[in-house]
């Protein structure tokens, strides 16, 4: 039995193209109410008008999740028209490296928007997540890249891996930390010594602090009352024809969208603080 109707209010980040307007597609042929937002109104519109072409209808909101007045604007639009929501899809991020690419000139930016603004969303809507009797959704879009203990590409020292590994001693702190010093080392140069993941370094490193913070939140919100629970679950689309990958990938936007969609909708087990990819669970 489907849990969810046209009162369920869903807000995807970055919605105008790629992986986040097929989640956005997706949702609205479930019946779900969603609001597509994106940085740019000119091309989040465009994208409302697409869907409406193929007989969709969804509502658009101008979204930077980097700007604290832009989420405050829209934090105040959605409390005013909705009330609040249901479903939180963080799918906003940004690559600078293609192929075989591995330059850092770019990730400040790419830390502050796929990890400090996936973060600043989560912060802003759990005050605004409805209270039911399924629970609320968070599904934050991550990447296998940002892997902890996979064989390839992964934090080579050891004692930093084993401390994010340990979700009880988990914090937002040990994760800031770890940012900072790689960031640190982009600015003085020593980043490439530094044991840091070797494929697309920033991007990697960006998705792994989402992946533990997701575990964090799980953590932390594992505590709220019957009927206020909210379960957050991250994925990896895989390796999808988009623009992030430069169009390269080798999935489809509807395969790179579908477990998240399936997690945002999940109905039958309260599961929370996990990490999927194609609908089955994997490993930090």
């Amino acid at each position: 039995m489907w849990w969810w109707s046209k009162e369920t209010v869903a807000v995807v980040t970055g919605g105008n193209r790629g992986i986040g307007l097929e989640i956005c597609r997706q949702l609205a042929a479930h019946g779900v109410t969603v609001i597509l937002t994106s940085r740019d109104p000119g091309a989040g519109l465009e994208s409302i008008k697409f869907l409406s072409e193929v007989g969709l209808s969804l509502i658009y909101h101008q979204l930077d999740i980097l700007d604290s007045s832009s989420i405050n604007r829209f934090i105040e639009w959605l409390k005013e028209n909705y009330g609040g929501l249901d479903i939180l899809v963080n799918n906003a991020g940004i690559n600078f490296n293609l192929g075989s690419d591995n330059s850092v000139e770019n990730a400040r930016k790419v830390v502050e928007t796929n990890y400090y603004g996936t973060k600043s969303m989560i912060e802003a809507m759990i005050p605004l997540m409805k209270p039911s009797v399924v629970g609320a959704r968070i599904v934050n879009v991550s990447s296998r890249l940002g892997r902890l203990n996979g064989r390839r590409n992964r934090i080579s020292n050891a004692a930093l891996r084993e401390q994010l590994s340990d979700v009880e001693s988990l914090s937002e702190e040990l994760i800031d930390t770890a940012l900072s010093t790689f960031l640190r080392q982009v600015d003085d140069g020593t980043w490439a010594s530094g044991g840091w993941p070797q494929v697309y370094t920033d991007y990697s490193l960006s998705k792994l602090a989402v992946n533990a913070y997701t575990r964090l939140m799980a953590r932390k919100l594992s505590d709220c009352r019957e009927h206020e629970k909210i379960f957050v679950n991250c994925y990896c689309p895989g390796w999808v024809k988009t623009a992030l990958t430069g169009y390269a990938g080798n999935n489809t936007v509807e395969e790179g969208a579908d477990t998240g969609v399936w997690l945002a909708l999940l109905s039958d087990q309260p599961i929370t603080g996990k990490f999927f990819a194609e609908r089955r669970e994997i490993n930090f």
